[in-house]
């Protein structure tokens, strides 16, 4: 149903019939038969970062392409604030409280075992439950609506990786900060009149460039000014999953979608929005068609009028869209992470930028996707 070239146009339906997308590019720039398609031989890789993070090694066409799409992110722990001590040093115990300090080195810990909490912000609250709950299916673990002592010494039981640094010293580079921003407007017709979906401010790039929501970052660093050359405090990312997905499940109860490799193991889960009471997600098993790096969107008006909305990280699919073989749905990115799982959506599979991204390097093109 979809035809995609190296440097052409791909068009496929998105939003149960009211509005249209169209991608520029194929994710890392190769040929839409390479993005994903890892040998059987990809090693692990370690989540350990060890100053770089997301700096994958290997020359697997999966890490290939995930070091093209994210960003490397070099940083040190030398004079670290106070507060990034406390959280750094965190450790939990059966019966204590869960506060901010431990919130956020839990919320590492998930991401870091590839299953994810969504904006860091160091809360206990719905997405840090199923990326807990997620966890503790992939290693045989109860599942439990709180922390219990065996998930967390299951979290904890590799030295190396419960020892990484959870917050960290960053310099602001001039990328960082000489970013394109612009005024996000309300409608369609305005959007399409924009040269590209921009970030609105530094703050919200830095905020999804490190996985944080942006009030904690601004809490993080309560007087910096977000210059080149500045230090701040961030939340070190760690590397996402290198191994290829060739099957998905996006589940509507738990608004989770769970990544499963070659051999039928969970390699990921991410926090997701899939569907409406409105706009159902469809149902069934479906394949993966198209894969889209920095897609356009195209809204349709109820009088037929179309709106090419240029790409960006706040186009309505974000920074990827996933075609599926069901026309008009899809798994794709979003202009507002911190909403995920709290929103509806028209039908298709919405996740943060970062997840949607760690995702379409690692997907298999005949991957399978599966609604239940």
């Amino acid at each position: 149903m979809y035809q995609l070239k190296k440097m052409s146009t791909a068009l496929a339906m998105i939003g149960v019939s009211t509005a249209m997308f169209m991608g520029q590019s194929v994710a890392a720039t190769t040929d839409s038969a390479s993005v994903g398609n890892a040998a059987d031989t990809t090693q692990d890789i370690s989540p350990v970062t060890n100053g770089v993070s997301q700096k994958l090694k290997g020359d697997s066409k999966a890490v290939t392409s995930l070091n093209e799409l994210l960003p490397t992110i070099k940083y040190t722990t030398d004079n670290l604030s106070t507060v990034a001590k406390k959280v750094n040093d965190a450790t939990w115990t059966a019966g204590s409280d869960i506060d901010r300090n431990v919130g956020t080195k839990l919320q590492a810990l998930l991401n870091w075992h590839h299953n994810g909490a969504g904006p860091v912000d160091g809360y206990w609250g719905k997405n840090t439950r199923k990326a807990m709950q997620a966890f503790q299916k992939a290693n045989g673990l109860t599942v439990t609506d709180t922390l219990n002592n065996e998930t967390w010494q299951a979290l904890t039981n590799n030295e190396k990786l419960a020892g990484q640094p959870v917050l960290v010293n960053y310099q602001l580079t001039d990328a960082d900060v000489n970013v394109t921003t612009t005024t996000i407007p309300a409608s369609a017709e305005a959007k399409a009149k924009l040269d590209g979906m921009y970030y609105e401010s530094i703050p919200e790039a830095l905020a999804e460039k490190f996985h944080l929501s942006e009030k904690y970052l601004k809490a993080l660093n309560p007087n910096a000014s977000f210059t080149a050359g500045e230090t701040i405090t961030v939340y070190n990312p760690g590397n996402p999953n290198t191994k290829p997905v060739s099957r998905i499940v996006a589940d509507k109860a738990t608004e989770t979608l769970y990544a499963y490799g070659e051999n039928g193991k969970l390699v990921a889960s991410y926090p997701t929005t899939v569907g409406s009471t409105a706009t159902p997600s469809p149902t069934g098993t479906h394949t993966v068609e198209v894969k889209i790096h920095e897609p356009n969107y195209t809204y349709t008006a109820d009088d037929g009028e179309k709106s090419i909305i240029p790409p960006g990280p706040n186009n309505p699919v974000g920074l990827v869209w996933i075609g599926l073989s069901k026309p008009s749905y899809g798994i794709h990115g979003s202009p507002d992470p911190a909403r995920i799982s709290r929103q509806a959506s028209a039908g298709c599979v919405r996740l943060t930028n970062w997840d949607a991204l760690a995702l379409l390097g690692v997907i298999k093109d005949d991957a399978t996707v599966e609604f239940k």
